[in-house]
């Protein structure tokens, strides 16, 4: 029996709805993300290692006391030994991905950690040739020299390789290919990348604590900016989760872009980081790599006409 046109609406007007409330929780996803320096540029009164290793085991705790009250804590249990493994190496990923940036933002830098999540989608793409033996179309060849072009310029103008941007980028994007094959929900999976983590985290505030470079515990406001990392970390996560099963990739893949954008604008509009003609240079071939590879992602994802 087909469906009455009263029916048709109503379906159709229900996914149009999800994907609005998808498209909202994707963008404050990324705007909480681009928003970043503004709160880690709070911390510099601890060291980047302090607020990593903060940041892990607040990220830890407030996942469990979710899985808790949710009723998923059991699904810790369940995990088996390949999964763990795969977990611990997500968790090095992201952790050398939280470092360097929070050693970036306190060192004002967050122009060259804007660069890396520009950068990360053409480093995506890069990984999956390498080691994915993906094969590309030339539109795609022609985004990654540009892409790569960049790098040099940059390089150039630096006078150095933006280590901070690119460092980002691959660990970034080696943390993606590995959620790729891991069989875990966010909120299970960032809880187990913490249990991995948590030992060398635990190691790191007692060494600090002992020599006496620990700040958490000095001051009630220095102990709750620390704390508060946890739920800052988590809540962008969360947003993400809710807003992947509604919102098409080519969406999602455009949304991307407003975290590093906001956090270029942070840098040079807040922060006042120098920005040469040469450094734009560099950040306009980025841009053109990033555009064409996304008007080639959004032609191709177009549903090919029938008849």
């Amino acid at each position: 029996m087909s469906d009455t046109p009263a029916a048709v609406t109503s379906r159709i007007g229900r996914r149009r709805s999800g994907r609005e409330v998808g498209v909202a929780f994707g963008a404050g996803a990324f705007f909480v993300w681009g928003m970043f320096p503004a709160f880690f540029g709070l911390l510099t009164f601890a060291t980047p290692a302090e607020v990593l290793a903060e940041r892990i085991l607040w990220t830890l705790v407030v996942s469990l006391l979710l899985l808790v009250v949710t009723g998923r804590i059991r699904e810790l249990r369940g995990i088996d030994a390949r999964t763990w493994r795969l977990a611990a190496a997500a968790s090095l990923a992201l952790s050398i991905n939280w470092g360097v940036y929070v050693y970036g933002v306190m060192s004002e830098q967050v122009v060259q950690c804007a660069l890396g999540y520009f950068i990360n989608p053409l480093v995506t793409v890069a990984f999956g040739v390498l080691i994915f033996r993906e094969r590309l179309r030339r539109v795609q060849w022609l985004a990654l020299g540009l892409g790569a072009t960049a790098v040099i310029v940059l390089t150039i103008d630096y006078g150095r390789p933006p280590w901070i941007a690119l460092i980002l980028a691959c660990s970034f994007a080696t943390y993606g290919l590995i959620k790729k094959v891991i069989r875990l929900d966010a909120l299970p999976g960032l809880a187990a990348e913490g249990i991995s983590a948590a030992p060398f985290a635990i190691i790191a505030v007692v060494i600090l604590g002992v020599t006496g470079r620990a700040t958490f515990g000095s001051t009630p406001a220095h102990s709750a900016l620390l704390m508060i990392t946890g739920p800052v970390t988590l809540v962008p996560l969360l947003f993400f989760a809710l807003a992947a099963p509604r919102v098409p990739l080519s969406t999602m893949g455009i949304l991307q872009y407003l975290t590093p954008a906001l956090q270029l604008t942070w840098g040079v509009a807040v922060g006042h980081e120098p920005m040469p003609a040469s450094r734009w240079a560099g950040f306009a071939l980025i841009w053109l790599a990033l555009a064409i590879f996304t008007v080639d992602a959004l032609r191709r994802s177009r549903p090919k006409p029938t008849g």
